[in-house]
Parts: structure tokens; C-alpha cells; sequence
């Protein structure tokens, strides 16, 4: 291959623990936090996207309250990353891989991310891009963001099937399925779908990201 390999990684339950959000999202709902990732699950198990939570607690407002869970929550710290996130990205970079992280997530998650030591030469997310995940577009300008090369030579890396996993496939792209994260461990992969890779960590990632390569 002689295009540079590229490393493209989503951020929730990718890079960052979620955990918090989610617990100060039952805290705004006024519910158990047990109760409130229970319900969670049962979204994800049944095919529901995040938003179709809510309604099982009659919080169809829940857009209002946006900002209030936002203000508790501040932005991503650096008790939120994944304690693996920084060494992999450090250590893909040694081996020679260009990185970029590209997600479904608010504008404002770039800077956070670089103020929390994240450091990678592409960044953006869905926010400022005007498309999410799983629209093709979204893989396409990911793909004209890391300067339009070959989609074989990018590894895209996140913990959904149906956002990541799939779509990045579709796009040409090798994808690596982490399994962590709510949506990691709950959902599975549709028969005959082929990750380049399926990981628990980013430290496996790293020591296995030349299988990625190799498998077609």
C-alpha cells in the first residue's frame, strides 16, 4: 500500500468514558442512576437510537434540558478519557500512522479534547461538519478532512456497529469494532459483516493494528 495509513478514531467509548454524561442525565430526569442506564440498554438491545430513552421516563423535553445536563457536566476532562486513549494514540504515531478523530459530537468537543492532551492532525467533529454519523457523507468528508486518500488505507475505530462499523465499510474504509462502551457490549455484528479487527482496548488495538492491514 503506498498511500499513508490512517487511523481515524470516534470519541464516546472510543477515547471517552460516558459515563458521567449519562449519570447526570438521570440526575436532570430526577431517576435512580442504575435505572437510568438500565433503560439505556433496553434502547440499545431493542435497535433505539439515545434519544428514545427519554421518553420512557416522560421527559419528551428532553432537548430543553440540554443545557442545564451540558452545564453540570462542563466538557470532557481528562478523568474522562479512557485511561488507554493517550498512550495508543501516542504509540499509533510511532508506528507510523497518520490520526485523525472524527465524531458525532457538539463543535465545541475539539477543543476540549486538545485542552485534555489530545493530539492528532485531524480533528472535527459532526457538529461543525453539518452531517453525522451514519450518513455516507459523514465518511466522505471525514475521508476529504485527512486530504481524500484511499479508503483502504483508513482504519476507522469505534464501539458501534451500526454507526461505525457498517457505515465505515460501506465507505471502503477498514474498520475496527471496540467493544466497550453500552453499545460495544450490547449490540453485534449482522451476519456476514467483517471488521478488519474487533477489540476490547485501544492498548489491543495498538499491538494488533497490523492484522488490520492484512485482512480484506
Amino acid at each position: 500500500m503506498t498511500s499513508p495509513r490512517w487511523v481515524c478514531l470516534d470519541v464516546g467509548e472510543t477515547l471517552i468514558d460516558e459515563t458521567r454524561v449519562w449519570s447526570l442525565w438521570a440526575d436532570e430526569l430526577g431517576v435512580p442512576r442504575l435505572t437510568f442506564l438500565a433503560a439505556l440498554g433496553a434502547v440499545i438491545e431493542r435497535g433505539g437510537e439515545h434519544r428514545d430513552v427519554f421518553p420512557i421516563f416522560g421527559a419528551d423535553d428532553w432537548q430543553l434540558r440540554m443545557a442545564s445536563v451540558e452545564g453540570a457536566y462542563g466538557g470532557f476532562t481528562a478523568d474522562d478519557l479512557y485511561p488507554d486513549a493517550l498512550g495508543a494514540i501516542e504509540a499509533l504515531r510511532a508506528g507510523g500512522h497518520r490520526l485523525a478523530i472524527v465524531a458525532n459530537q457538539p463543535a465545541s468537543r475539539t477543543d476540549e479534547l486538545r485542552a485534555i492532551g489530545v493530539d492528532v492532525e485531524v480533528m472535527a467533529m459532526s457538529e461543525q461538519m453539518g452531517v453525522s454519523k451514519p450518513d455516507p457523507a459523514f465518511f466522505a468528508t471525514a475521508l476529504e478532512l485527512m486530504g481524500s486518500p484511499d479508503p483502504a488505507s483508513v482504519v476507522y475505530v469505534g464501539d458501534r456497529v451500526d454507526n461505525d462499523v457498517l457505515p465505515g465499510i460501506a465507505a471502503g474504509m477498514r474498520t475496527v469494532w471496540i467493544r466497550r462502551g453500552p453499545w460495544g457490549f450490547i449490540q453485534r455484528l449482522p451476519e456476514g459483516a467483517a471488521p478488519a479487527l474487533v477489540v476490547d482496548s485501544l492498548d489491543e488495538l495498538v499491538e494488533r493494528i497490523g492484522e488490520a492491514w492484512v485482512s480484506t
